[in-house]
């Protein structure tokens, strides 16, 4: 056996999308936990300076220079038509990316990886639940309580296609 066929046949070298399938970067918005697939989440930061942006929707922050690439900031809680409040040393932007266009989410303060297998994930609850809904991918079981799952691709899909202000 040759050293490139013993390497070749690593059995604990894993695909990046097997280890990170099932997994969720749960935060908090208010008191209502969400998560949100750890495959779109590049990096965590803490809140910093964002240079406003004009004629942009409200929950549009601006924009952020980190390490040299400009990332458009959207408040979340704003985006989802919650009140507003002054950022907090645990206020953190979630920087996502899907499709090359990244993304950052401020949330109110990051919590944990989950573990939450398909198995455990139901779908959003029908009826009249207003426009926010249609970011919802399903609602997560975890232990005794129920984690929002949100739908990166949506998010991220309305943001870049503009919004009325």
């Amino acid at each position: 056996m040759s050293l490139n066929e013993r390497w070749d046949d690593d059995p604990l070298e894993e695909d990046d999308e097997d280890t990170q399938e099932d997994k969720f970067l749960t935060f908090f918005l208010n008191r209502e936990e969400f998560g949100i697939e750890i495959r779109y989440v590049m990096e965590i930061i803490g809140i910093q300076n964002i240079t406003e942006v004009p004629d942009v929707p409200r929950y549009i922050k601006g924009v952020i220079n980190l390490r040299g690439k400009v990332i458009p900031v959207m408040d979340v809680r704003l985006r989802f038509e919650m009140e507003e409040r002054a950022y907090d040393d645990r206020t953190c932007i979630v920087v996502i990316c899907i499709d090359e266009q990244s993304v950052g989410l401020i949330v109110d303060r990051v919590s944990e990886v989950l573990d939450i297998p398909k198995g455990d994930i139901e779908p959003p609850p029908k009826g009249k639940r207003g426009e926010n809904s249609r970011f919802i991918q399903g609602m997560g079981k975890a232990g005794e309580h129920v984690i929002i799952l949100l739908n990166a691709n949506q998010l991220l899909f309305d943001f870049t296609q503009g919004d009325d202000h």
